[in-house]
């Protein structure tokens, strides 16, 4: 099992990269929540690893901290009808303390914003993950102590808010992040506004 891998960063895009280790090219998905905080092409990067074997490939799955790939491998693992594309999706959408808060919440309406996962679903997540031991008091501790800071559900938010106006979620994710950079201290409309004049 790959646990993780480090070497050159040679291509980053929000849904891929691909990483230069000892001379051989591996193609690496990884979700927008790692895209992020990856560092500039050409550098040394060490990124957390996901193997998925399946019958006709070999796929990797990469993630920046130890609680995005703890989530993934929650959700592929426990969650019947999610697979490693939803998985990613949700973590794309959504912040790891977020979606914890979600759950501790039992908060259907906020899970089932996030692309790929329907209402079904997010009860699904809500009721799986609850029962596992352990995992809600823990979650509701960390919950309270790592709720999402003002900026990121602000950030969220708005990125939702382009996703249901139909513009793709990488889109979306830019042009929010290009407008906090513009506006610090915007409110969520002025930032779906900037955020639009940028899509546009």
């Amino acid at each position: 099992m790959i646990t993780h891998l480090s070497g050159t960063l040679v291509e980053a895009l929000p849904t891929h990269i691909v990483l230069d280790v000892g001379g051989v090219g591996y193609h690496v998905l990884i979700p927008l929540s790692s895209y992020d905080r990856l560092p500039a092409v050409g550098t040394q990067l060490k990124i957390l690893i996901h193997l998925a074997i399946r019958e006709d490939a070999h796929v990797l799955y990469g993630f920046m901290s130890a609680a995005e790939r703890d989530l993934f491998r929650l959700l592929i693992q426990h969650i019947s009808g999610i697979g490693p594309k939803t998985a990613l999706d949700v973590l794309s959408g959504t912040s790891v303390s977020s979606f914890k808060a979600c759950v501790v919440a039992g908060d259907i309406a906020a899970l089932s914003k996030t692309k790929g996962i329907g209402k079904k679903t997010a009860e699904r997540i809500i009721v799986e993950l609850k029962d596992k031991v352990g995992i809600a008091a823990t979650w509701e501790a960390a919950s309270t102590a790592h709720a999402p800071s003002p900026e990121e559900t602000k950030s969220n938010d708005a990125v939702l808010a382009l996703i249901a106006l139909g513009y793709k979620q990488v889109d979306a994710h830019k042009a929010v992040k290009q407008a906090i950079a513009k506006q610090p201290d915007a409110t969520v409309e002025t930032l779906i506004t900037t955020a639009l004049k940028l899509l546009l």
